[in-house]
């Protein structure tokens, strides 16, 4: 359902109505990181019912630190 780079839209918790990126995946977790609440170093674990897929993709290899991922998410139309 979800793959590496995807950027996906919160729909739960505290950080509902933003926007990150899966930087890994687990059986049963998503993990997240924004490059400004969440760093790349410290992903958060999230329930991937609790997320909501987009289309869009980033390329994990191009984005070396927690400055550029931030760059690519802000980058983002909103739509």
């Amino acid at each position: 359902m979800f793959k590496l780079g995807q950027v996906v839209w919160s729909s739960r918790g505290h950080d509902q109505g933003s926007f990150y990126v899966v930087v890994g995946l687990e059986q049963a977790r998503v993990y997240i990181a924004d490059g400004k609440r969440r760093k790349l170093q410290a992903p958060k674990a999230k329930n991937p019912l609790h997320l909501r897929p987009t289309n869009t993709v980033i390329d994990l290899s191009s984005v070396s630190s927690d400055r550029r991922l931030r760059i690519a998410v802000t980058s983002l139309p909103t739509g």
